[in-house]
This record gives C-alpha cells, sequence and structure tokens, in this order.
C-alpha cells in the first residue's frame, strides 16, 4: 500500500514545517500552521509525473480581448469602489468591524441589482432569514426580488446554487460557513480556506459573481489566512467610526480596477446613502478657525477629498509624554516630530501631542505629513492659520518638503470649496489652477519660519 506524506505549513508566510505547532517560528503567527496532504509516493505509473495533461491554449500580449461586461448597482459609490460595476466571475471579499453596516450596505446591493434583472441570491449564516427580512422592511426593500436563504452547510450552499443558477450570491459570511469534509470547527484557518477556496472556484466555473463577508480582529486585518484575500478578485474594508455617521468603503485589491479607491455613505435611519460630495461633508462640521485646525488636501484613488486635521499640544503631567492618533499612522507622527526638533529646533520633551482626523477618515497618504505640522505647530504656538487655506506636502528626513502627485487636482477641489489659498510644496505640477493662491516653499525650516515666524 503506498504511504501518504504529510507536511504543514503556514498559512500567514507559506513556511514549511515538519510537524503541527501552535506558533510559527518564521513569522510569528499562532494557529497558522495547518497541515498539508503530500503526493502519494506510490509505482511511477501511477504518480503524476507519469500522467499527461491537457495542452493549454497560449496567447501573446498583444491578444485583443473585449473587456467583461458590468452590471451596475445603482448606488453609484459602490459602482466607483469596484471599478465600474460588477464583474461577472468575480469573487469579492467585504471586511468590517461588527456592526459598522456590511449586511446593511449588500442587502441594499442586493436589492438593487435583483430590481436591475440580476438574479441574486443572498445566504445568511448568521442570521434567520426572518431577521433579514425585518431588516429589509425597516430599509424599504421588502419588494426587492431577492431570494433568501439561511444556511452553514457549505456542501448545501453550492448545491442550491448550482440548481438556481443565480447571477450574484451573496455569502454573511464566509467566517459562520462549515464544510464537512474538514475537520475544524467553523471559523478556524482550515474551514476558512476550504470554503473560500471553494466558492471562489464555484464562481469561476459558473460564471457567477460572489460576495462574502468577513470578520475582522483587532488589528482590523480580515480574520483567518491571508490566503483568502489572494484567492479573491476584489478586497473591500468596510471603514468608519461608532460616534460617526460617515461611513467609508474602500478597495485594498481590484483586478478590475483602481485600487485604494473609496465610496462615502452616510448611515441613517433608512439604511446607508451615498454621498457624493464627501469634501463638503467632512468640513461641514468645520467652525471658526482655531490653533490646532488645519484642512488636508488629499488624494483617496482618483478622488481628491479635504478632510480637516486636528491637533492638541499641552505640557505633560507624566514623565512619559503621550502621543495619540485617531485616523493616521502613529509611526509616522514620531517622525514629524523627530524632524521638527532635529530639523528645525522645536522641542517637544514634556509635550503631549494629540493628532485626530475629523470624521472618522483613515488617511494612510505621505502627502499629509506637512498638514500634520501644521497642525502641531498651530497647537504648540497657539497661532491659527487662515480659514481658507488648505495644505499637502510631503517631510523627508532632511526637512526638504516633496511635492505631491495630482497637485492640480487638489486644488481644484479646494477652490470648488470656496478656499482661496494653498500651501505645498515647490516643484509641483499645478496647471490650470486658477483662483488658488499657490505658496510654495523647498524645506520645513521655511514653512516655519514664514508660517510660524520661527525657526
Amino acid at each position: 500500500m503506498a504511504k501518504s506524506s504529510s507536511s504543514f505549513s503556514c498559512t500567514e508566510c507559506g513556511a514549511k514545517h515538519s510537524k503541527w505547532s501552535g506558533r510559527c517560528d518564521a513569522c510569528g503567527a499562532w494557529n497558522s500552521i495547518v497541515e498539508d496532504k503530500g503526493i502519494s509516493s506510490g509505482p511511477p505509473s501511477k504518480s503524476l509525473g507519469a500522467r499527461r495533461g491537457s495542452s493549454i491554449e497560449l496567447t501573446d500580449l498583444a491578444t485583443q480581448e473585449t473587456p467583461p461586461p458590468r452590471a451596475h448597482s445603482g448606488i453609484a459609490e459602490l459602482d466607483r469602489v469596484l471599478g465600474g460595476g460588477l464583474v461577472p466571475s468575480s469573487a469579492i471579499l467585504v471586511g468590517g468591524d461588527p456592526g459598522i453596516g456590511k449586511s446593511t450596505l449588500l442587502l441594499q446591493a442586493a436589492a438593487h441589482f435583483a430590481q436591475s434583472g440580476l438574479k441574486t441570491i443572498y445566504v445568511s449564516g448568521e442570521e434567520a432569514s426572518a431577521q433579514v427580512r425585518m431588516r429589509a422592511q425597516r430599509l424599504g426593500l421588502a419588494d426587492a426580488p431577492v431570494k433568501l436563504a439561511a444556511e452553514t452547510n457549505l456542501r448545501d450552499i453550492l448545491t442550491t446554487l448550482e440548481a438556481e443558477r443565480p447571477q450574484l450570491a451573496i455569502i454573511d459570511s464566509i467566517q459562520t460557513m462549515w464544510a464537512d469534509n474538514v475537520e475544524s470547527a467553523p471559523g478556524s484557518v482550515s474551514q476558512v480556506r476550504a470554503a473560500a477556496h471553494e466558492l471562489t472556484s464555484f464562481a469561476k466555473r459558473r460564471g457567477v459573481a460572489v460576495i462574502l463577508v468577513g470578520h475582522v480582529t483587532k488589528e482590523g486585518q480580515i480574520a483567518g489566512p491571508r490566503v483568502v484575500e489572494h484567492m479573491v478578485d476584489t478586497v473591500l474594508y468596510f471603514e468608519g467610526e461608532r460616534g460617526h455617521q460617515f461611513r467609508i468603503l474602500r478597495a485594498v485589491k481590484n483586478r478590475f480596477g483602481p485600487a485604494d479607491e473609496i465610496g462615502v455613505f452616510e448611515m441613517t435611519g433608512g439604511g446607508l446613502t451615498e454621498v457624493t460630495n464627501p469634501s463638503a461633508l467632512f468640513l461641514s462640521e468645520r467652525g471658526q478657525p482655531s490653533p490646532g485646525s488645519v484642512v488636508f488636501a488629499g488624494i483617496e484613488g482618483t478622488r481628491p477629498v479635504l478632510v480637516e486635521l486636528q491637533a492638541l499640544v499641552a505640557p505633560s503631567p507624566h514623565s512619559q509624554a503621550r502621543r495619540t492618533v485617531v485616523g493616521w499612522d502613529s509611526g509616522r507622527l514620531a517622525m514629524i516630530l523627530a524632524v521638527l526638533e532635529a530639523r528645525c529646533g522645536i522641542p517637544f520633551a514634556g509635550l503631549d501631542v494629540y493628532l485626530n482626523v475629523a470624521g472618522g477618515m483613515k488617511i494612510s497618504e505621505p502627502a499629509a505629513d506637512l498638514a500634520v505640522a501644521a497642525a502641531i505647530l498651530s497647537a504648540r504656538e497657539d497661532a491659527a492659520l487662515p480659514a481658507e487655506t488648505v495644505v499637502f506636502g510631503e517631510i523627508s528626513l532632511s526637512g526638504a518638503l516633496r511635492p505631491a502627485s495630482q497637485t492640480e487636482n487638489r486644488l481644484k477641489e479646494a477652490q470648488k470649496l470656496g478656499f482661496t489659498s494653498a500651501i505645498a510644496p515647490r516643484g509641483g505640477k499645478a496647471v490650470g489652477a486658477t483662483g488658488i493662491a499657490l505658496n510654495t516653499m523647498s524645506d520645513l525650516t521655511g514653512f516655519v519660519g514664514e508660517i510660524f515666524g520661527a525657526g
């Protein structure tokens, strides 16, 4: 009898192990090591190398193919994030914090797709059918022709999808799916990987678009093995703070459109409504100019967005000063403070520094460096910047200011919202931006001296 060999690999980094252990020695991840069944070591006539496969068709790079047809949901912000609409045979993974509105958004999307003619099936593994119907009635979607099911058995779900042949299937959520051929509990690494693989394969094989809902960990990453994000075509994150009504749908991976594109929604009593002008929404609660408040002209995907950065600098009552950040990278804040101290001679020892991005927005763009520095200096010096001024630019470790991309689009968005001046690094292309007084600078020392009279 041929012996079957087995090995173990880490789902996070792919490192191979001779036996199972709770922690991967290569990357340090916990509970990420799973067993991989090896190929049978039987006689050569039965081995993989002795079998002949089918010849595959090869094409060259110049081959012309028609772009895939897209189905529009009727929700412009969702279509924007998807790259222009829903692509057949695509697998989409949507993640977000509990209660952020993932199920609400997808139920609204399912209703719009179904009303536009797409045969849609919504499978809930977390709620009973009656609970989903109650939400649909609250959202005014009870008459939408969406087929509904409450099931967690993956085999039964796939059998139903094979029989019904829908054009769109929504699975809420992938962590609740249970494959009876995998010996582990629902939600485990093995179960999530097996369920994602089967559903993604079904999407490609049958031409059905599949949307999977994924839970996130306390670090904000989608729970389960990272290989799930590699399997699917598109990964979307639904972001926002429960204390704010704003919600951001962000594409972090998209094989059919631009990554880092965002869609902005507002949570209301009747569900999620799309926001066509996010800049005006994020700045709607901004009052009179005050120390520590700066407007940053950013770019999210292909869309210019203006947001308010708020900073507070106060004497620290503790021996170790605090650095608290909401909506930005705390490591980058430490870098900005170090550059201000080393290159401009402005000390922050013994001072607590707090930074907040208003409206629950999260910013990862390096062009926010100069706006952050301006907000911190404004709070430290207790000097407010003019209310009609926007700031953007990247700061290098030498203290030089580096130009940001799409300067013209940033300035046009600022002009549209009534801003009359901008502070930016020298060298940015601002062709065609009229009506904005552009003040360009080459280094951080000059910026501090000219704007705040120090340096």
